[in-house]
């Protein structure tokens, strides 16, 4: 096999036997893309990748963050590269050791940064877009949307992955949710949530079928995760909001306020989707550092 067939065949298995999604995919894809070409002549076969030394590993690295890559997408890059040259040592081409000895860069772990429960409220008001100046059914659309990521802990990718036939009728109902590597969750839906998709649907124009999308665009096609960013923007200047106010902010503040009501972590998690348990135990960092910061500011000699 071609070293472009061993690429091709790698996602496939990546897809298909471990589930990875496809944006997951796609930039592993393109890592190794960059890699074989950083390499150029000396990178045209399966062999020739695994016979790379720890210095050209290190090179290509320290080129990417001259670039101006974060420490974050360097370590994916890394992941990428180290699961390519795994699966080139399954097949036979030779051994990946040049690829574990590499250490990643350091990647500084900072706390999710919520919104306060007013602010998060505000995002979805119709009462927070008087004044804007597009559609009121655009206006709609983005409470709506607003809502699915605060009030049911959504992605922003799995509230715009949503179908017209997934609308729940009432309160009472659950949205099935397939987040990262297809793990299916069931989310309670809230009655201010099913208000605001109603009220989106009474005033959008087109025409939605059931196996349609339930988030669309000004033209009827499939909704833009920028547009949800670019209407965030906006709507952060007219509260008077931090640039940490981002779509992604909404589903933090779901499960720092959850947990701050006395939300068992466990649940929490089950509600983000989250593979593993230490991912959600970071927002109980979150509230002891929100409770130390109150205990500063309010005590007699701080």
């Amino acid at each position: 096999m071609s070293l472009e067939d061993c690429r091709i065949a790698w996602l496939r298995e990546l897809s298909r036997e471990r589930l990875y999604s496809t944006k997951t995919s796609e930039a592993y894809g393109r890592d190794v893309l960059q890699f074989i070409a950083f390499l150029a002549d000396d990178c045209r076969s399966p062999k020739d990748f695994l016979a790379v030394k720890p210095a050209d590993l290190r090179l290509f690295l320290a080129e990417r963050r001259e670039k101006g890559i974060e420490s974050r997408s360097l370590m994916r890059q890394l992941a990428g590269l180290r699961s390519f040259a795994r699966f080139l040592e399954r097949e036979g081409h030779g051994h990946a050791s040049a690829f574990k000895a590499v250490k990643g860069p350091r990647v500084k772990k900072g706390l999710p940064r919520p919104l306060t429960p007013g602010d998060a409220r505000a995002m979805s008001a119709t009462a927070s877009r008087i004044g804007d100046v597009r559609e009121p059914w655009i206006l709609a659309r983005d409470a709506a949307v607003f809502a699915l990521l605060y009030g049911a802990g959504l992605r922003i990718s799995e509230a715009l992955s949503l179908k017209r036939g997934d609308v729940p009728r009432s309160s009472r109902d659950t949205l099935v949710i397939t987040g990262k590597g297809g793990k299916a969750r069931h989310v309670p839906v809230l009655p201010q949530i099913v208000t605001a998709i109603d009220s989106y649907l009474a005033q959008c124009p087109w025409k939605m079928p059931a196996d349609g999308p339930l988030f669309v665009g000004a033209k009827g096609g499939a909704l833009s995760p920028r547009i949800i960013q670019l209407a965030m923007e906006g709507l952060r200047g007219a509260l008077g909001l931090p640039d940490t106010a981002t779509p992604h902010a909404l589903r933090h503040s779901f499960a720092t306020h959850l947990l701050a009501r006395g939300g068992d972590l466990r649940t929490i998690q089950e509600l983000l989707g989250h593979a593993s348990l230490s991912t959600t135990q970071v927002y109980t960092e979150v509230n002891t550092a929100r409770l130390m910061a109150s205990y500063k500011a309010a005590h007699p000699r701080a």
